[in-house]
C-alpha cells in the first residue's frame, strides 16, 4: 500500500485544496458529476456542481487494474456547489469516497459503476463503488485489524478489540447519511461521507461511553481518520460491534400502533436507557451552565429557525406568532436568573435510533448528531432535555405513521411520552416534565424542523409535524417562567 504520488502534488493546509496530478480530476469529474448526486447520501441534491478540488487520494491497492485484480483508490474531495436561486455557495462540502478500478466490471457489480475512466492515469478503467465489493471491503477490514498508517489515512483500535479475520462483507441497503458495511454478525463499519476536521461525535461519545462501562452502546473496536490534511484528524469511519437479532424501537413502536398493543413499558424502559447514556457522558466528558446570555443566544437561535421556516412553508404561518411564545417563555427563564446544566448529548434521537437486544436491552446508536449541522455545533454541550425532545417527538410520528388522522393517536402518542419520561425520572432522579417551558421549547423548535424536512422531502407527511404545531401552539398550563 502507498500513497498515490502519481494522483496528487502535496498535502492540503487546513482549508485548502490539493491540485491534483495532471489528468485526475479531468478524468474523474464528469463520472462523478453525474454519479454523486444520485447517492442517497450526497446532501446537495437539487444543485448543479460547480468544480472539485482534490484534498487526498491514497492507493490502498494499485489502481491500474490491468493485473487482473481491482484497485481500490480513496479520496476525501471537496465539491462546490451553487446555493440555492443559483447564488454562489460559500464552502464546499468534502465527501470520502472509496473507488474500485477494473478492466472489466463483473456482472455482480454492474449496479455499482461509476463511469469508465478517459484519459489520465485511470484511461481504460472502469471506476466503481468500492463498497458494493466484498474483496475490496474485505481489505479495508484486515487494514482495520492492523493499526498503522497508510500516506493521509491512520488505523486505529481499542486495545482489546478482538476483530476476527475473514468475516464475511456485506452492504447495508438502509437508508442512511452515511454507508455501512456489515461483517458477518459481529461488527459493523460506519463509513462517514460527509467529513470535517475534528473527532465525529460517534467515534467520540462511543469510545467513552465504552471506556465508562456503559452497556448502552455498540462498543467500537477500530476506526480510521484522516491526518496531516487539517488542523486536526477528522474521522473517516469507525468499526462498531453489530448486535444481530436485535429489534429497532420505531418498527416495534409501529407494530404496537398497528396490533393495538402495549408499548408503554418498552417506552419505559427506553427512558431509563436514555438517562442511563446521559448520566455517563456527564460523568465521561466535560460538562457546562449555561446562563441568561446563552439561553437567549438558544432562544433566538429557535425563533430565527422558526420564521426562515413559516415563510418558506405557508401552513406554518397561522401559529408563528404563538410557536414564538414558546421560545419567548424560554429567554424569559434566563432574564430570570434560572440556569441549564449542558453536556454531550445524543444530538439526533428518535425511535430509529434505539435498537432492542436480548443481552443489553435498550442500545443507542448513532451518536453523530443530526448531520446537515456542522462539527463543531454537535460537539457542543446542550441540555439534555433536547434529547428527550427529539424522543417524545418520534412517538407522535409513530402514531400517525399509518393515519396522520388517526384518532387514536394523540391518546397513544401521549402514553408512550408519559412512560418514557416517567423512566427517564426514575434513572436520572429529575423528570423532564418538571421543565415544562424548557421541554415545550426544544419540542416546538423540533417540530418546526419537521414541518421543513416534511414540506420539502415527504408532503404527504407533513400533517404529522403539523399536528404537533397546533398541540404546541396552545398555551402552557400552569408554568409561567
Amino acid at each position: 500500500m502507498s500513497d498515490t504520488s502519481w494522483l496528487r502534488s502535496s498535502a492540503a493546509p487546513a482549508g485548502t485544496t490539493v491540485p491534483p496530478a495532471p489528468g485526475l480530476l479531468s478524468t474523474l469529474g464528469p463520472l462523478l458529476r453525474e454519479w454523486l448526486p444520485r447517492q442517497r447520501w450526497f446532501a446537495g441534491k437539487g444543485r448543479p456542481i460547480t468544480a472539485f478540488g482534490l484534498v487526498s487520494a491514497t492507493e490502498l491497492l494499485p489502481a491500474d487494474g490491468r493485473l487482473g485484480t481491482p484497485g481500490l483508490l480513496h479520496l476525501l474531495l471537496d465539491v462546490h456547489q451553487d446555493g440555492p436561486q443559483g447564488r454562489g455557495h460559500g464552502q464546499p462540502d468534502t465527501y470520502q469516497l472509496l473507488l474500485g478500478s477494473r478492466a472489466l466490471l463483473p456482472p455482480a457489480l454492474a449496479h455499482a459503476l461509476v463511469g469508465h475512466a478517459v484519459g489520465g492515469p485511470l484511461d481504460g478503467l472502469t471506476i466503481y463503488e468500492a463498497l458494493h465489493d466484498p474483496r475490496l471491503t474485505s481489505l479495508l477490514l484486515e487494514r482495520l485489524r492492523a493499526p498503522g498508517r497508510t500516506g493521509h489515512l491512520l488505523f486505529g483500535a481499542e486495545p482489546d478489540a478482538a476483530i476476527p479475520a475473514g468475516l464475511a462483507p456485506r452492504l447495508s441497503t438502509a437508508e442512511q447519511s452515511n454507508s455501512s458495511v456489515i461483517y458477518g454478525d459481529s461488527h459493523i463499519l460506519k463509513f462517514f461521507r460527509r467529513v470535517a476536521p475534528g473527532p465525529n461525535p460517534d467515534l467520540e461519545l462511543s469510545l467513552a461511553l465504552a471506556r465508562a462501562g456503559s452497556r448502552r452502546i455498540a462498543a467500537p473496536a477500530a476506526w480510521f481518520e484522516a491526518v496531516g490534511l487539517y488542523d486536526e484528524p477528522a474521522t473517516l469511519g469507525v468499526l462498531q460491534r453489530y448486535l444481530p437479532g436485535s429489534a429497532g424501537a420505531w418498527e416495534l413502536a409501529l407494530e404496537a400502533v398497528e396490533k393495538d398493543t402495549d408499548f408503554s413499558g418498552d417506552a419505559h424502559a427506553l427512558g431509563r436507557a436514555t438517562a442511563e447514556v446521559h448520566l455517563a457522558l456527564a460523568r465521561a466528558l466535560p460538562t457546562s451552565t449555561l446562563r441568561r446570555p446563552q439561553i437567549e443566544v438558544i432562544a433566538g437561535a429557535m425563533a430565527d429557525r422558526l420564521d426562515a421556516v413559516a415563510s418558506a412553508v405557508p401552513a406554518l404561518r397561522p401559529y408563528r406568532s404563538r410557536l414564538r411564545a414558546a421560545f419567548e417563555d424560554l429567554a424569559v427563564l434566563g432574564e430570570q436568573g434560572t440556569e441549564l446544566a449542558a453536556q454531550r448529548i445524543h444530538g439526533d434521537l428518535h425511535l430509529g435510533q434505539a435498537l432492542l437486544t436480548q443481552e443489553q436491552g435498550w442500545v443507542l446508536i448513532d451518536f453523530e448528531g443530526e448531520p446537515a449541522r456542522p462539527l463543531p455545533e454537535r460537539r457542543r454541550p446542550a441540555p439534555p432535555v433536547q434529547d428527550v425532545a427529539g424522543m417524545l417527538r418520534s412517538f407522535d410520528y409513530a402514531a400517525r405513521h399509518h393515519d396522520p388522522a388517526a384518532p387514536g393517536a394523540p391518546e397513544w402518542a401521549e402514553t408512550q411520552r408519559a412512560a418514557f419520561c416517567a423512566g427517564y425520572a426514575e434513572a436520572a432522579g429529575t423528570d423532564p416534565r418538571d421543565e415544562p417551558v424548557v421541554i415545550r421549547a426544544y419540542e416546538t423548535d423540533k417540530a418546526v424542523y419537521e414541518v421543513l424536512y416534511e414540506a420539502r422531502h415527504r408532503p404527504a407527511w407533513l400533517p404529522i409535524p403539523m399536528a404537533a404545531v397546533r398541540r404546541l401552539a396552545q398555551p402552557l398550563r400552569g408554568a409561567t417562567p
